[in-house]
Order: structure tokens, then sequence, then C-alpha cells
């Protein structure tokens, strides 16, 4: 499945604030939940001002656990655990 532009832009200007000490990780609390997150943010300047543009959390506890990853033998599919 391909990555959609989007992302594939905004992983890119994650690479690009990474690469110029432009990126931080900053403590936010979720706008549904009220539960903490850190947030990883490009940061910006404007006008003497500070901007920070989140892209994602941190996966909370193990993100082996959080995640499927593709099926290198289905580009459409992932790889799913049998059920237990």
């Amino acid at each position: 499945m391909p990555i959609p532009d989007h992302a594939r832009t905004n992983f890119d200007t994650q690479l690009r604030a990474a690469s110029d000490g432009s990126l931080a990780l900053i403590e936010c609390l979720d706008a549904a939940t009220r539960e903490p997150r850190y947030v990883l943010c490009a940061i910006g300047r404007s006008d003497g001002e500070y901007l920070f543009t989140p892209f994602g959390h941190l996966a909370d506890g193990n993100p082996y656990n959080a995640y499927l990853p593709p099926d290198p033998d289905d580009p459409a599919g992932f790889i799913v655990s049998p059920a237990t």
C-alpha cells in the first residue's frame, strides 16, 4: 500500500527539523482523554515567536504491541497474529 503524499510530506518535514535541531518532544494533554502524551513537534519561528507543529505522539507502553506491520507477501495486507 503506498504511503499517502501528506504522510510523506510530514515525514520529510520531520527529517529536516531533526537535521537542523528544530525537533522537540513536548508533553501535552490528549484533547479527548486529557491523558498526558509526549508529542513530536517541529519548531519554527515567526515574528519572534515559536511555532510548534505536532506530528504525532509516542506510543504508550510497548510499541510492538500497538501496531501491525505490513505483510511483505501481500502489498495490501498486514501481519496479524492469530486470535488466541
